[in-house]
């Protein structure tokens, strides 16, 4: 009867809410998959590090990576790798992992998760175009990522796309587009209702504009406005600030306020070891400006120490910077005889920016005035006046493109405002209905309440019954837990009965068995306790393993076994799996060898038998239960930890010729072993 009425009340609450819903809104929202939530929770907690620390990111990502059940969400986490070996200049792996990504989304149906992936790893792959100079291929790449985002799930990442395709187009010159989608990228901002703290790469991208065409004023203002989020901004985005407003200083020829702020900027890339490319593009800029100072040598030092990076990397634009910087030092040195030979050796680079066109325009004019080559000399004169000339059309074109984009914002103003006004019809005709079925909801809920209350004084009865029961379960727990004790007293009568040998064995796997469970409550012992839960072991075992087996534990004079803790059963889980599954079939001579010692910052731990190797069809292989608690324990640890506990499982060659198995841990020092 019970069981009746509260099927009934739950059914009504139910309708209830059903019909509110209902009233509300017609339309349900697509429901997510399932693993999307967890990658969107990771992908939120990593992003502020992705610039930092991509190595510690990328480490988190591959275990998610061996965790995903789907093969979407595998190469959704791989695009989070993909960006960490952008971010540490990886390039050759970056490069291997995209086209793995891409031949996936070639293959899949189309959809908006698919559009997502795409626009990843496409917005990757134009940014490692802009790292190498390839311009016109990065601004097709972010078209396209553009384009994909738009059809995607995650609409509030198509201002970062915008970002990147106004920094491409302003490096090729064009800076009346590169400044349509800096502005896109803003109202774009707006209309997601993106945080402020999102602005500052749009405000100094601006600035970057106004930089190259010499508006200083306008070039301040924006830079002031990045300026004020500096402190919330990422190391990233930090970096890039820096730069830009060192080199807008540089161009007004202020080189001391230019020099601090690549000083700044070199300091903040040094402290975050993985920004390598950020690291040399400021070495780049401090030899420039070394040069311009009348300090050759310094300049020197800089240019020889982030040239090989660069070349390695194939990055023509930056090496471009670097040839004009070398014959700017030859001329400085007066060194006419070097300045040749450079000119003969390095070779022009397309789609450079025309401001690193003038810089080298400015140093062949020198070279050829001291030369007396006036012909060519005039020749470079004239194309510094056409770049010049160049520049103050695209200042005409900016404000005509301010002027229209104003209009369109206007225009668009003006339409939202229509739209809301109609929004706001259609809801007072929404009220009118909603107010009667709240009323009817509100009349359903009064009869529920009192179906309740009648209810309420049975539910009491078996609340008490189910207490009882509690009870009863209890006292049967209890009794559970004396069973192992009344069987640790049953051992010892009957250790009490035996003598010699039988009594050894039977004393020793008592002692086995109750620290077995008392290493089950542990999550971390101390090295001492777990080499002797593990002698305990293999001594019950020699009897069966017979006189050719051969047990070798070494411990370097650095590791202190009272003191050096390590997640329990580490050591036993390996050499129990050694034991069962390649020595006690084995012929001849068994061995196993368990080597501690202690490596820079790390404990190395490695089990080693040789028991043939592990094979993975071998049906002694076990059910790997063993090693897979000893991996979860790991994983719940490293989680919480920068340096994290690595383990390897190999088959190995050891030196008689035979072939064993080696398992191998490393334990940083300082590690954390709580949980909580």
């Amino acid at each position: 009867m019970d069981t009746i009425c509260d099927k009934i009340i739950w059914r009504i609450i139910f309708s209830i809410f059903f019909l509110l819903i209902l009233a509300v809104s017609c339309k349900q929202p697509e429901r997510k998959s399932s693993w999307v939530e967890d990658y969107d929770s990771f992908y939120s907690s990593v992003t502020d590090s992705l610039t930092a620390y991509p190595q510690k990111v990328r480490g988190l990502t591959l275990q998610k990576m061996q965790m995903s059940t789907d093969s979407l969400e595998w190469y959704y986490y791989a695009a989070i790798v993909l960006k960490t070996y952008m971010f540490s200049s990886d390039v050759d792996s970056a490069r291997h992992l995209r086209k793995k990504i891409e031949d996936f989304c070639d293959r899949q149906q189309p959809s908006p998760y698919i559009a997502d992936l795409r626009s990843e790893y496409l917005n990757v792959k134009g940014n490692i175009y802009v790292r190498v100079g390839n311009m016109d291929s990065a601004i097709i790449c972010f078209t396209d990522s553009y384009e994909q985002r738009l059809q995607g799930v995650k609409k509030e990442l198509v201002s970062d796309i915008l970002i990147n395709l106004a920094d491409a187009c302003s490096r090729q010159g064009k800076y009346d587009v590169s400044a349509y989608w800096y502005r896109k990228a803003l109202q774009t901002s707006d209309s997601l209702g993106l945080s402020e703290e999102k602005r500052p790469p749009v405000y100094y991208g601006l600035a970057q504009v106004y930089m190259a065409l010499h508006d200083f004023d306008q070039c301040d203002y924006y830079y002031n406005l990045a300026e004020t989020f500096y402190d919330k901004m990422l190391p990233y985005e930090q970096y890039i600030y820096l730069n830009n407003r060192g080199n807008s200083y540089y161009y007004r020829e202020d080189y001391t306020e230019a020099l601090e702020y690549f000083k700044k900027g070199l300091s903040l890339a040094v402290f975050h070891s993985d920004m390598v490319f950020e690291r040399n593009l400021c070495m780049v800029n401090l030899g420039d400006v070394y040069l311009q100072m009348n300090e050759p040598d310094s300049a020197a030092k800089y240019i020889s120490k982030c040239q090989p990076f660069f070349q390695k990397m194939g990055a023509a634009g930056a090496l471009y910077y670097i040839d004009t910087q070398r014959i700017g030092l030859a001329l400085e040195r007066n060194d006419i005889a070097k300045v040749r030979h450079l000119l003969s050796t390095i070779t022009n680079s397309e789609n450079v920016e025309p401001d690193m066109l003038h810089i080298r325009n400015k140093y062949l004019q020198e070279f050829y005035e001291r030369t007396a080559d006036y012909k060519n000399a005039f020749f470079y004169q004239k194309e510094n006046r056409r770049l010049d000339d160049s520049i103050r059309n695209e200042r005409v074109k900016m404000r005509t493109a301010d002027i229209s984009l104003r209009y369109q914002q206007d225009s668009t103003l003006l339409a939202k405002n229509i739209l809301i006004e109609q929004q706001k019809i259609e809801m007072l005709k929404l009220n009118e209905g909603l107010f009667f079925w709240i009323g009817v909801c509100v009349l359903v809920l009064i009869i529920t309440c009192f179906i309740y209350l009648y209810g309420k004084k049975r539910r009491a009865l078996l609340l008490a019954q189910s207490q009882r029961t509690i009870s009863s379960l209890r006292l049967e727990n209890i009794r559970n837990r004396i069973s192992p004790h009344f069987i640790f007293n049953v051992l010892n009568q009957e250790m009490g009965s035996r003598e010699g040998e039988k009594k050894k064995e039977l004393s020793a796997l008592v002692k086995l068995m109750r620290r077995n469970l008392e290493l089950a409550e542990q999550m971390c012992i101390t090295l001492a306790e777990e080499l002797e839960f593990v002698q305990t072991y293999i001594e019950l075992q020699r009897r069966s393993l017979g006189p050719l087996f051969k047990l070798v534990v070494k411990v370097g004079e650095d590791v202190d076994t009272s003191q050096l803790i390590l997640p329990s059963m580490l050591i036993q889980i390996p050499v129990e799996n050694a034991v069962k599954h390649a020595l006690l079939n084995k012929e001849g001579e068994r061995c196993l060898w368990i080597d501690i010692y202690r490596s820079g910052t790390y404990v190395c731990v490695k089990i080693t038998d040789n028991g043939g190797g592990f094979k993975l069809n071998s049906g002694n292989r076990g059910t790997g239960t063993g090693m897979k608690v000893i991996m979860q324990t790991i994983q719940i640890l490293n989680a919480k930890n920068k340096d994290m506990i690595e383990t390897a499982v190999r088959n190995v060659t050891l030196p008689n010729g035979e072939t064993g198995c080696e398992v191998s841990f490393h334990l940083p020092s300082n590690y954390d072993y709580s949980v909580l």
